[in-house]
């Protein structure tokens, strides 16, 4: 099947096509139009002719609108989840609650409509301010430039168009060269509503071309998710236009109580290891209290060699396949790098194909490149710590700060990792995995730039404006 592209609503064939396969077993998953010159150059133009009919259509059409999308998505739940299955490798039972994560998502930015108000502020605060009051409200900015990953193809998307959408932004909409598919299926069924004509576009491209959008003057803002080395390049030729970047990450979890231990060793697996650990918030790091370590270790290296690993379309499947071998090729890497480094491989490290085991290190070094950069990939290194306070310096000592989870029976130590870690998120009792998409999220240091969560993002992607009105 060939998916054309969107321009201005509606759907656009061109003659250059691309092949998306699947990172597990090579299959074609479909093919795609890839938008030129011409088609991104007559998208902008849209966006800028939908933009003035958009910001002036009223909260409750937006409102509807968005709804329409939802119900959209729900019609086509299950192909939409084995779509992702087969472009991105995500496990389908995961796929499944992305598409459903994806439909609450566009469910909550219509109801954040009715509730993104303004304020009146008094003004008469001085005797050359008597008889004034001010009335602030947030407007829309203009077209908003989407450029989306691989590993939530759907609801990262949403993420970006629902917000932008509620505020009265157009979009285009640039979906990963890996998984064009799914977003490509979004646009079909945006389509179908009632959207302003030019309201959205989604243009599978190539790298310069998408770099030249991010360059163009007429896109009022650049809306990023992806590798921080990309993220803040692309952040450098944004010129002007406002920029948030989601970017990764190294996540970190210390352990300071084992009393939710039936509850905190399937979420510390399942937060390291599903899909493959291609999570921006996946745990990478473990710090354990040194009277718990050996405990907790044991049974955490026994659930990791029984997670299921293989085939996404398996219901089972928990760790799926990277997103390509040049992926799995890194990974591997660096394995062995902390291995010759003298860490102790305790499980996993084995690869078919794709797919590489669940992997759990021990005996490594703060500098080796499994603790220090992001290694999207289903790896977690676990060391002991004797104080909290320096398990909380160790999670601190990354280039990154995205979130961090915290199990602990002690309020003082949950609010002094609240206070201290340099994080966007810190997860009480739970990992730093866990995400709820009203909540804010977005990091400091190189795990990015703004943050997302539709309220949040609703701010991001408008400006605030006051009249100041004086009576007699």
């Amino acid at each position: 099947m060939v998916y054309p592209l969107y321009v201005g609503n509606k759907p656009v064939k061109t003659d250059n096509l691309f092949t998306v396969t699947s990172p597990y077993d090579g299959q074609t998953v479909g093919e795609i139009c890839l938008a030129g010159e011409k088609e991104i150059e007559e998208a902008i133009k849209k966006t800028q002719k939908a933009f003035a009919v958009l910001k002036t259509t009223p909260a409750y059409k937006r409102s509807q609108i968005l709804l329409q999308i939802k119900q959209g998505v729900e019609k086509r739940a299950e192909e939409l989840a084995r779509i992702i299955a087969q472009e991105a490798g995500k496990p389908i039972t995961f796929a499944r609650i992305e598409v459903a994560r994806c439909i609450e998502l566009f469910q909550y930015a219509a109801e954040e409509i009715k509730r993104f108000e303004g304020k009146v502020l008094p003004l008469d605060l001085d005797k050359l301010s008597e008889n004034r009051l001010g009335i602030y409200k947030r407007f829309p900015i203009g077209p908003i430039l989407c450029i989306t990953p691989f590993n939530f193809p759907l609801n990262l998307a949403a993420h970006k168009v629902a917000p932008a959408l509620a505020v009265g932004n157009p979009v285009i909409l640039r979906p990963s060269s890996a998984t064009p598919i799914t977003a490509l299926i979004l646009g079909e069924i945006m389509a179908k509503t009632d959207l302003p004509e030019g309201s959205f576009s989604i243009l599978p491209c190539p790298t310069n071309l998408a770099e030249k959008m991010v360059k163009d003057e007429r896109l009022a803002m650049l809306t990023f998710t992806g590798s921080p080395k990309v993220g803040w390049y692309l952040k450098s030729i944004a010129g002007h236009k406002r920029v948030t970047l989601e970017l990764g990450g190294n996540a970190g979890l210390i352990i300071d109580s084992l009393r939710l231990k039936d509850f905190l060793l399937p979420r510390a697996i399942l937060g390291a290891f599903y899909q493959a650990g291609q999570v921006c918030i996946s745990v990478q790091r473990i710090f354990v209290r040194e009277d718990l370590y050996k405990e907790f270790l044991e049974a955490f290296v026994e659930r990791a060699r029984q997670t299921p690993a293989g085939d996404p379309m398996d219901e089972k499947t928990v760790v799926g396949p990277l997103i390509n071998e040049a992926a799995a090729d890194r990974v591997e890497t660096w394995i062995k790098e902390a291995l010759d480094g003298g860490a102790k491989l305790l499980c996993g490290g084995k690869r078919k194909g794709n797919v590489i085991l669940p992997t759990v290190l021990t005996n490594t070094k703060p500098e080796m490149k499994v603790n220090a950069l992001e290694i999207f990939g289903p790896v977690v290194t676990v060391e002991p710590y004797k104080e909290f306070k320096e398990a909380v310096a160790a999670v601190n000592n990354s280039i990154y700060g995205l979130q961090a989870g915290v199990f602990t029976d002690n309020l003082s130590n949950a609010f002094y990792a609240y206070h201290t870690l340099d994080v966007g998120g810190v997860i009480i009792n739970d990992v730093p995995t866990y995400r709820s998409d009203p909540m804010p999220y977005g990091g400091v240091k190189q795990s990015g730039l703004g943050k997302e969560g539709i309220r949040y993002a609703m701010e991001e992607m408008s400006e605030g404006k006051i009249m100041v009105v004086k009576w007699d």
